[in-house]
């Protein structure tokens, strides 16, 4: 089963994007913020993140420049969740190696294709 990690500070948030995942056929786990998920990060190599871009402490870009620094996770697709719908703010992700970016609330119908069009569905 394919696993995903999902990233992002606010609780809710994270389970209910564990749970879209899941009601789709993926494995998924949380980790609550960004220390959570960098200490995961040591360990685990998910097949998918999803990224929260405005957290506290080390944001959603610093995670993804991580991502592009380590060999064994620069080829996971990241797709960027975030309420910040700016363009300046897309521009940013997708040049820093994201896949895709949806605004806050995702839902079912605008995850799925994104997930299908990075191959894990």
């Amino acid at each position: 089963m394919t696993e995903a990690l999902v990233i992002d500070d606010n609780r809710n948030t994270a389970d209910a994007l564990v749970g879209m995942l899941e009601m789709l056929g993926l494995g998924a786990r949380p980790a609550y913020g960004s220390s959570a998920a960098m200490a995961l990060l040591q360990t685990l190599t998910p097949s998918l993140i999803l990224l929260d871009v405005n957290m506290p402490g080390v944001d959603g870009l610093e995670v993804l420049a991580y991502l592009n620094r380590e060999p064994r996770l620069k080829a996971v697709p990241v797709i960027v969740i975030t309420s910040d719908d700016q363009p300046e703010t897309k521009q940013r992700v997708l040049e820093n190696g994201a896949e895709s970016l949806i605004v806050k609330p995702a839902s079912l119908a605008t995850l799925e294709p994104i997930l299908k069009k990075v191959g894990v569905l």
